[in-house]
């Protein structure tokens, strides 16, 4: 694909409200019209979007597919085996969503690993006297009995399926497709409970981890230059961010800004996930500063290497840790190429920030209208709820309640918020005196949210675990960072900076994995605690 043609693409995008990426490429001898099963985009969480990875079409007969699936784990004979991979790929992307879902529940439960044999195995196992110590011949024949044993048991604890998964990895476009296969597996799980889909998810990730480690990956800078095929994969799966126009394309891959991506062999020509960068004097406060606000400084004159957009393209990659890999390369080489830049920090989104305040404001009016009401009825011992708490200071409540004064919708103040947060395209950031008024209590809950609410031991907000488990701290919040909707309906406009400290990287990252202690600086800390 030329320019001109990319640029009419832009041009058809900007009339979009909704992108979608490309359909991947297919395996060689492909049906003429085969269907993607990992046409989504990754969210700002990692996680894939929507309840199905694919469009559904009809297909060839389920007991054909089924038949080749069998014979790509079965066959012996290399010289056939490229033309059976090739068969079932193509029969798994023309069958019905059902269909898919049906096999993969197959693939799943026939063709996982013989408990009976594991069981035989073990109990043979236990039955052989454990060797004192001695280096005599017998101690020597028993330890040769409880190898031999134990390579059984390790052969005999591999599912069947992971033969397919080998086979497909080593084949041309099979890694993509194995991508694909788990972005179904997982819009499946993610609404239903099934055991076996779980073990099978579970199986094929670590192998996917294995097959993607950063020996594997190839660090590319995605330039102008590069073609227009990939740099249309870039508007097409940032998700942060969306790219609005070809100019915007431009500004982020030209002076002052970088844009770095992981390329694998086996997936040619598409970035497995990318990350972009804007040299900058000083630490943004807005994104607003980032992508639209005058020229960019001169690089030389740069201190701060700002990540302000990291984005997957894979689905089915969800839960491998590719980013941390990246932005690690990225610090190296930036620090190698540009010493003057001392800092490296994130602008980022708190995509949970919102819901969790919500929900935690309705439930608070529930529980103290059910204390109200049982101060009335008599019948019942009033008892003040453990779990209630003043979501409101006492200043935060009457300013508030002062800035909408007689427009006022609700008794409380923490009514009022909850109104006022749900009010429709957020009219209450159009008012400069509810604004303000805003401000002091959303930055303190926010502050809370990214410091003490947690999910077995670490942070709540995904986009937070993600750089504290890469060994960032909390550097700064920033009040109105972001007045997109997209940015008000996930953290009231807040946004927050994720120092990387070169110093420290590791002993952050430890902290976190083993106590779940978050790192943040002072000016994060003394106001709101």
């Amino acid at each position: 694909m030329n320019r001109k043609a990319l640029a009419i693409l832009m041009r058809t995008r900007m009339r979009q409200q909704q992108q979608s990426p490309p359909p991947p490429p297919p395996l060689p001898n492909p049906s003429p019209n085969p269907t993607n099963t990992a046409n989504t985009m990754a969210s700002g969480d990692g996680k894939p979007s929507g309840s199905s990875t694919s469009k559904c079409s009809g297909g060839r007969e389920m007991g054909m597919v089924r038949e080749r699936m069998h014979a790509a784990i079965s066959i012996d004979k290399a010289e056939v085996l490229d033309s059976v991979l090739n068969d079932f790929a193509e029969g798994y992307y023309s069958l019905s969503c059902e269909n898919r879902r049906e096999l993969l529940l197959i693939l799943a439960k026939d063709y996982d690993l013989n408990r009976a044999q594991v069981r035989d195995l073990m109990k043979q196992y236990l039955a052989v006297r454990v060797p004192t110590g001695d280096t005599d011949v017998e101690g020597d024949a028993l330890l040769s009995t409880f190898y031999r044993m134990e390579k059984s048991l390790r052969h005999a604890l591999k599912p069947t399926y992971e033969v397919l998964f080998e086979r497909l990895n080593t084949h041309p476009g099979g890694l993509k497709f194995l991508s694909d296969l788990r972005a179904e597996i997982l819009s499946i799980i993610a609404d239903e409970n099934i055991p076996s889909l779980r073990a099978f998810d579970s199986y094929l990730k670590e192998k996917l981890v294995t097959w993607l480690s950063p020996a594997a990956l190839e660090l590319h800078r995605i330039t102008w230059d590069d073609p227009a095929s990939l740099l249309e994969k870039i508007v097409a799966y940032e998700a942060v961010h969306p790219i609005s126009s070809l100019i915007d394309l431009k500004t982020r891959l030209g002076v002052g800004r970088r844009c770095f991506g992981y390329l694998h062999p086996a997936v040619p020509g598409e970035p497995l996930i990318f990350i972009e960068v804007a040299l900058m004097k000083d630490m943004a406060q807005t994104i607003q500063e980032v992508l639209w606000d005058g020229p960019p400084v001169p690089e030389s004159d740069a201190t701060c290497a700002l990540f302000y957009s990291i984005s997957a393209s894979q689905p089915g990659l969800a839960g491998i840790n590719l980013g941390k890999f990246l932005i690690k390369r990225v610090i190296e080489l930036v620090k190698r190429d540009m010493p003057h830049i001392s800092t490296f920090a994130t602008l980022s989104p708190i995509p949970g920030y919102m819901k969790w305040l919500l929900a935690k404001l309705a439930s608070q009016l529930k529980l103290a209208e059910a204390n109200s009401s049982d101060l009335f009825d008599h019948s019942k011992p009033y008892t003040s709820s453990s779990f209630k708490e003043n979501m409101l200071q006492l200043g935060e409540e009457s300013d508030l309640l002062a800035a909408v004064g007689d427009s006022a919708d609700g008794r409380s103040g923490t009514e009022v918020l909850l109104n006022l947060l749900n009010s429709r395209n957020s009219e209450w950031s159009k008012l400069d005196n509810v604004l303000s008024a805003m401000e002091r209590p959303l930055m303190r809950l926010c502050a809370r949210y990214l410091l003490r609410e947690k999910k077995r031991g670490k942070a709540l907000d995904s986009v937070a675990n993600f750089h504290l488990q890469n060994g960032a701290m909390i550097g700064r919040l920033n009040w109105m960072a972001d007045r997109s909707e997209k940015g008000f309906v996930q953290s009231g406009g807040i946004m927050v900076n994720y120092i990387y400290r070169l110093d420290a990287i590791e002993e952050h990252a430890h902290a976190y994995f083993t106590t779940g202690n978050i790192s943040a600086s002072p000016n994060v800390h003394p106001p709101f605690e």
